[in-house]
């Protein structure tokens, strides 16, 4: 493909996340169609595509400032991002569009009167210098520039203490985690056999199972993976399985289970022994599993889907479970950097939505906690009203559950310091290079009697 090529795939990538399509899924499908594309091509598109997701907000603030609208006015088209994206961030100048706009051969249709007003006002503005203009301008507002939907501007300051850091983290690419499968092997010992297989790689700096990946290796074609000794998992993602501290014999349940990448880390914890209970609302998560499970060489899993086919049999677990993890459904704001899009489609209203479905999850799941047992709570979320306000509810009508520290459970399981000073484990991208997560761990009393639980009916995909 020509560069212009590239270029207009990733416009037709962006147009498609306009419509409602989602980064990840609208590029799976985009090239899976294409599967002409050759590697470097979809490399190419791809970075360029996911850049511009995370500029969405400056080059739209510019679109309206040039095009004299209101500069937090919104519904700028995505070709005039386009347009000023190149621009802006590979200054190009008006001779590049009159060469490469003219529709032919897979390259873009040629300048509307608006999109040339675009490159002459830039034009313009540079000035006889002809040098690059800087994205950033100082007059956008905090959320423009950090690229944050604006009614998260108030809340995430106030939690990072006024830290802009904390902010830009949000929305720089995300480094690729795996955790290694302790049934097949040491850290060191698969650490070896990845550098053989010819990745950059390092020990990860929290987890004792994680491994720090340098580059973009195509993961699926290496042995070590097809042969389960790995798998993807972000690294915060891995402490939050680490701290439900499942062992060999228990009965465990992953509530909320999706795709199962939590389940596989307990399976391990587990050595393959007990009863491990993997659930979700979605079957079709729970089957996209099967293929995990089988390649990790993981065996004591039971997939059980949550709602009423199944309600009988929830009721009849009362009590039973040493471990019940619910990794709730969340905002996801704490993975905005994995998911540049993300954040563009969700508000304040889903939020209150949320915290409803987080509080009648741990309301149901709690239930199935065995007297001693514990709850682990964890969400992907920063959001205070996610976490410890979620965790605040339920403890306020369960008074036979406590809070366990998690330092207290950290510092059994893994030698080096505790990343938070507890009681619960809050990470975020800026401070400790994961994704965004919180965990709390709630121990029931040993004297407590179990009640019947109602149907469960909600679950989260896996983070």
């Amino acid at each position: 493909m020509t560069p212009v090529a590239r270029l207009q795939a990733a416009y037709e990538l962006l147009d498609n996340i306009s419509q409602g399509g989602v980064a990840d899924a609208a590029a799976s499908r985009y090239f899976r169609d294409r599967r002409y594309i050759g590697s470097k091509d979809r490399t190419a598109i791809s970075e360029r595509f996911y850049a511009m997701l995370r500029r969405l907000a400056r080059l739209e603030w510019w679109v309206n400032v040039l095009l004299e609208r209101p500069p937090e006015a919104g519904g700028a088209s995505v070709r005039h991002l386009f347009v000023v994206d190149l621009l802006l961030s590979d200054n190009w100048i008006p001779e590049q569009f009159q060469k490469n706009f003219d529709g032919e051969e897979h390259r873009p249709h040629a300048l509307s009167r608006a999109e040339r007003t675009l490159v002459d006002k830039i034009v313009e503005l540079r000035g006889d210098s002809k040098e690059p203009l800087p994205l950033d301008h100082p007059e956008m507002p905090l959320w423009v520039r950090m690229e944050i939907p604006p009614w998260s501007e108030a809340p995430l300051l106030e939690l990072f203490e006024g830290d802009e850091a904390e902010l830009a983290a949000l929305n720089s690419p995300a480094l690729l985690d795996l955790r290694i499968n302790q049934l097949h092997g040491t850290r060191e010992s698969i650490l070896a056999r990845l550098q053989f297989e010819g990745l950059k790689v390092e020990a990860g700096q929290w987890s004792p199972l994680a491994i720090r990946v340098f580059g973009r290796p195509a993961l699926g074609t290496l042995p070590a993976f097809k042969d389960g000794l790995v798998e993807i998992q972000d690294e915060g993602s891995q402490l939050v399985a680490l701290l439900a501290d499942a062992k060999p014999g228990q009965w465990v349940i992953d509530y909320c289970a999706g795709a199962g990448g939590k389940t596989l880390a307990l399976a391990a914890d587990m050595n393959n022994k007990g009863r491990l209970i993997a659930s979700d609302i979605s079957e079709k998560r729970l089957e996209r599993a099967v293929t995990r499970l089988r390649r990790a060489g993981v065996h004591n899993v039971e997939r059980r889907a949550l709602g009423t086919e199944n309600a009988g049999w929830f009721k009849r677990q009362v009590g039973k479970f040493d471990r019940v993890l619910v990794d709730a459904p969340c905002s996801g704001t704490g993975t905005w950097r994995r998911n540049p899009d993300m954040k563009w489609r969700i508000g304040p209203a889903d939020v209150a939505e949320l915290t409803v479905k987080q509080r009648e999850i741990l309301d149901a799941a709690a239930k199935l906690v065995k007297p001693g047992g514990r709850l682990i709570y964890a969400t992907c979320s920063l959001l205070p009203e996610e976490n410890e306000g979620s965790v605040a509810a339920f403890l306020e009508t369960h008074p036979e559950f406590t809070v366990k520290p998690v330092t207290e459970i950290w510092a059994e399981r893994v030698t080096t310091p505790c990343p938070a000073p507890g009681p619960y484990l809050r990470l975020t991208p800026h401070r400790h290079g994961t994704d965004g997560f919180f965990t709390a761990v709630l121990e029931r009393s040993a004297s407590a009697a179990a009640q019947i639980p109602e149907s469960p009916e909600l679950a989260s995909e896996e983070s």
